[in-house]
């Protein structure tokens, strides 16, 4: 599987962006991080801590959060990506933005900016995260890893679709971080 970071740039500045709509939703930005080694393409994931305070806890997730006043969305994803993970992302090639996603069960809608890094940048994760691992490209596109699970998420069980990681003991990527995911091979005819 060989993609560029070139064609990554392509393929991202076709899709247009629209301001977002009033409807109600917060606004939050996420960093989609890629580097390259002999394997390929990797991404870099982090694992949320366990906080009952964070619907999200435990999941798998990019480095990202809410946007602040008087910031862009850019800016967001770029602070919340060094707040949590020490990467500093002005010294990666900024790609491009994927289509927002809308949360299914909460009211926030998420920007994502893609980042590309020419060698392993030095992750050092901040307490909202457990872990810090990197995937590679093929393993997520791979369909055999394409699965339907039982999640729990706020009080409820759900069937979702999922990407089984090859890393053991790591939760399966599902939600909007999933659906990233999924936009990003699908945008580069990975799947």
């Amino acid at each position: 599987m060989s993609l560029s970071f070139d064609a990554i740039r392509t393929n991202l500045s076709r899709l247009q962006h629209d301001a977002a709509p009033a409807d109600g939703r917060s606004r939050a930005a996420v960093a989609m991080i890629l580097t390259k080694d002999s394997a390929g393409l990797r991404l870099l994931f982090l694992e949320r801590a366990t906080d009952d305070r964070d619907p999200w806890s435990g999941n798998l997730a990019f480095p990202g959060g809410r946007v602040e006043t008087g910031e862009t969305l850019r800016q967001a994803a770029e602070r919340e990506t060094r707040e949590e993970a020490a990467i500093d992302l002005t010294a990666a090639s900024h790609l491009g933005r994927l289509n927002d996603c809308v949360g299914a069960h909460l009211p926030v809608r998420i920007a994502c900016f893609a980042y590309g890094f020419g060698a392993f940048p030095a992750v050092a994760i901040n307490h909202e995260s457990r872990d810090a691992f990197w995937v590679c490209l093929a393993d997520l596109a791979d369909r055999r890893r394409h699965i339907t699970t039982t999640v729990h998420f706020r009080g409820k069980s759900m069937e979702i679709p999922a990407i089984r990681l090859p890393q053991p003991g790591k939760p399966v990527l599902w939600g909007i971080t999933y659906r990233l995911v999924m936009q990003f091979l699908h945008l580069h005819g990975l799947l």
